[in-house]
Order: C-alpha cells, then sequence, then structure tokens
C-alpha cells in the first residue's frame, strides 16, 4: 500500500499510509483462496465475516462488502488501521503458508473509507424494545457494547468522561495512525442508530453507577479502559521534563497541541527518551519526532524479539529515525541545577530463563552503567484501569491489577452490571475491547429478555 517517504512523514501528522486504489484493492482481494473453513475469520474477535466481503471486493461490489463488514463490525474503518492483523486473521490465512497473507486489514480500510466518501453511510433505525441500557465510556468497546444494542432495539445511553467521544482512538493513538475525523465519522453512524452520548460526564464523581440504576437503567456495561499510567518508582520522576506516554499523547491529539493554533501545553523537546517498548512506545517516540526533536530513543530493557509492538510500527520507527537502544533499562533520571531532566542514567541487560509470559527475562549486566543525555523522558510502561468506579460501588469487585472481575459473559460480580475491554484485562488492543463489548451485549439482551 502506498505510504509517505520517511523523511515527509516524520516531521508531519499527517496519515503514513495512503490507502489503495480500487484497481489494487480488488487486485489484492482477488489474491482470496475463499477457503470452506474459513481459518482468517477464527482469528478475529469481533467474527468479520472475512471471505465474503473480500470476494464482494474483487467484483467490485464495494457497497456490499460493507454491509457484509458492518453486520458485526461497527468500526470497520479504525479496525482496517489499527488492528494488529498480523496476530489475528492474517495470521491464519493460508496464503501466508509460503508467502504474503492477503491484506484482510488494507482491504477493510479501502472498503470503509470507500464508503464514507461517497456519502451513503445511512443506517436504519430499528424499533424500540422499551429497555434502557447505560454504557461507561465511549472507547472502542464501549461503542461496540453500544452499537449492538442499539441495533437491537434498546434504548442507549453513553457516559463519557471527556469533552469528546472515542476513549483511546481519540487521545491515544496519533493522528497520523488513525486521523480523528475517521474516527468522528464512525460515532457518527453510531448515533444515526439512536445512541445517546452525554459527554463530561464522570461517572464516580458527577453520578454512580448505583445511582444510574436506580434511575431505570437495567443493565450497565463498563468500558471506562485503562488511563492510569505507571512509572518505575526510580530517582528523578518527579523532575520537569518527565511524563507518561497517556499524558504526553493526550496532550498532542485530544488536545491538539501538534496544531500551533491551539494553545496546548507539550513539552518541545531536542532529546527525548521513551521507555518501553509496545504500540504506544512507538507512538510516543514517533510524535516526539514529529514535534521537532532531533533525537528519540526508544529504551527497552528486553530485545526487539520480545517487543509487544506490532512489527509495522517498529518498522516505521526505524524508518523516521528513532534509535533502538534495546536490552538497556533506566535505574535513575539525573536532573540539572533548575529542576529539569538533563540525563537518564541507564544500565545495559542480558536475557535469561522465559519468565511467566513467556518472553526471556532480563538481567542487568553489572557495571555496565552509562548516561544518555536527554530533555525529556516519556515512560511507556503500561497502564491500569482507574479505581474510581470500582471503589464508589457497592458490591464490584477487581483483581490486585485493579480490572474488574467477570465471567465468560462479561458480568461483574455485581448483578446487571456487565464490563470489558481495558477495564478488565488491562491495556490491549482496541479489536480485543471491540470484542469483549459484543460479547457483553449478546449477554446484556439475554438478561433483561430473561429478567
Amino acid at each position: 500500500m502506498p505510504e509517505q517517504k520517511p523523511e515527509v512523514r516524520a516531521r508531519n501528522f499527517q496519515e503514513v499510509t495512503l490507502g489503495y486504489s480500487k484497481a489494487m484493492a480488488m487486485e489484492e482481494a482477488s489474491r482470496c483462496l475463499n477457503c470452506k473453513n474459513k481459518p482468517c475469520v477464527s482469528g478475529c474477535p469481533v467474527g468479520v465475516r472475512i471471505p465474503e466481503f473480500i470476494a464482494c471486493v474483487a467484483a467490485g461490489d464495494f457497497d456490499k462488502a460493507y454491509d457484509i463488514i458492518t453486520s458485526t463490525n461497527g468500526l470497520p474503518a479504525v479496525c482496517g488501521r489499527v488492528c494488529p492483523q498480523e496476530h489475528q486473521c492474517e495470521s491464519k490465512c493460508v496464503r501466508g503458508i509460503k508467502g504474503e497473507p492477503v491484506g484482510i486489514g488494507r482491504l477493510e480500510r479501502f472498503v470503509a473509507d470507500y464508503k464514507m466518501e461517497q456519502g451513503n453511510t445511512k443506517v436504519e433505525v430499528p424499533a424500540s424494545n422499551g429497555h434502557k441500557v447505560a454504557v461507561v465510556g465511549a472507547g472502542p468497546s464501549g461503542l461496540t457494547c453500544a452499537g449492538d444494542l442499539a441495533r437491537l432495539g434498546y434504548q442507549v445511553t453513553v457516559f463519557e468522561a471527556f469533552h469528546v467521544a472515542g476513549g483511546v482512538l481519540m487521545y491515544g493513538i496519533p493522528e497520523f495512525r488513525l486521523p480523528k475525523a475517521i474516527v468522528q465519522k464512525e460515532i457518527k453512524t453510531l448515533k444515526a442508530l439512536g445512541v445517546n452520548i452525554m459527554t463530561d460526564m464522570v461517572i464516580g464523581k458527577v453520578l454512580s453507577v448505583d445511582e444510574l440504576l436506580e434511575d431505570g437503567y437495567e443493565a450497565i456495561f463498563i468500558g471506562s479502559g485503562a488511563g492510569l499510567p505507571r512509572f518505575m518508582g526510580i530517582e528523578g520522576e518527579a523532575l520537569v521534563g518527565v511524563c507518561s506516554a497517556n499524558e504526553y499523547l493526550t496532550r498532542i491529539n485530544l488536545m491538539k497541541g501538534y496544531l500551533e493554533e491551539y494553545d496546548t501545553p507539550v513539552i518541545k523537546s531536542k532529546r527525548v527518551a521513551v521507555v518501553g517498548g509496545g504500540n504506544v512506545a512507538m507512538d510516543a517516540a514517533r510524535s516526539a519526532m514529529r514535534m521537532g526533536a532531533e533525537h528519540v530513543y526508544i529504551v527497552y530493557r528486553r530485545s526487539e524479539e520480545e517487543m509487544p509492538a506490532r512489527k509495522e510500527e517498529v518498522h516505521h520507527a526505524k524508518e523516521e529515525g528513532i534509535e533502538f537502544l534495546n536490552l538497556n533499562n533506566p535505574v535513575k533520571i539525573i536532573g540539572d541545577e533548575n529542576g529539569r531532566v538533563c540525563a537518564m542514567e541507564c544500565i545495559r541487560m542480558e536475557l535469561g530463563e522465559p519468565d511467566e509470559s513467556g518472553r526471556r527475562s532480563p538481567i542487568p549486566v553489572e557495571g555496565s552503567n552509562y548516561n544518555l543525555e536527554v530533555d525529556t523522558v516519556i515512560m511507556s510502561i503500561g497502564t491500569s484501569p482507574n479505581p474510581l468506579i470500582r471503589t464508589t460501588t457497592s458490591g464490584l469487585e477487581a483483581n490486585k491489577r485493579g480490572c474488574l472481575i467477570v465471567d465468560e459473559a462479561m458480568c461483574t460480580t455485581k448483578e446487571g452490571v456487565y464490563a470489558g475491554g481495558d477495564a478488565v484485562t488491562g491495556a490491549a488492543t482496541v479489536i480485543l475491547a471491540m470484542g469483549a463489548g459484543k460479547t457483553a451485549a449478546q449477554s446484556i439482551d439475554k438478561y433483561i429478555q430473561n429478567k
């Protein structure tokens, strides 16, 4: 798929990949073998009917392809851009055994973009079934759950803490990977279904979950995400110039810090160290480069093989000039006389035996400490759910990591309250959150109808 040249895109926030043309999409779709047992579908958390929509693309019937995709996926333009297809549907593609798998994600993106450009994404509003459901959080899991319930005739109200809907799609994923106009178009389609979205509603402060149940909502889905950043607990983390990736990306993405006409406070850096090796770390590093940094380092305590980030994101980061310091770990952040970051002390690592996750544990190499000259340190070592909802709701239990406890039906320990996405799993992928939202919608429907 065509994309901007690295030296050009590294200094702008325009989308990196440019999408297929009609001819390219049809040619790529013709590679699908239309396997009878459909292995690719088994790799999709929301069960998109992949061979069916691809056959329509190959035939040039893009409208029908869109209808097939959206029968199970309410956010196709988003998923086509940010889903880790290489670990999911495309990893199951038979074509991938002896070559390149079919570009399923790219085809999904093409179909969604084509439909948006045509401006004919009208939806049929189903008849009301007379039941009310509340959804907490307008991120991927909440929006998916709300959309599926609305299609079943439920009156759904989504309560969002921020001033705009979209969750991590708006505050976390950069414009160059996921244009915000695309996200809002997808949300507009959900609103057309009848989903009511109320912003600036911090559940646990403005209203509690218990109050929502008292107000006539027959079930509640909690999809509040995992927005609480983690830090290492090392010396110097309180210095000026240290922040979480969550805060950094929120200032740039949601608060438009990359646009000069917005008066958003964002650190203007020359030498940036991003600690971590996941997709969020790649997003923060690539954003820092676009914000004018001269040197951007990824500091990761394991090797590149153990990096949880998508291979595509690592590849793009390297092309854009991000410097990778693998098998290195911070031990101290050093400040100058004004209390600002001026360096980070690191220690080199080597890999030992595998840990509980199956990855080889990093072990410090004694005496290998050195100072890395930086003026900004961005911590990207994970996030956990905000404790606000669980601490203000009776009967809602969480595990030791602060994640809500649910059963297979996504039901929490409180009757009528369901949860999914990062609020349950901790920081994970958009598509897994969407899959949880779909499961919860089915369970809520069954719960209310039985009741």
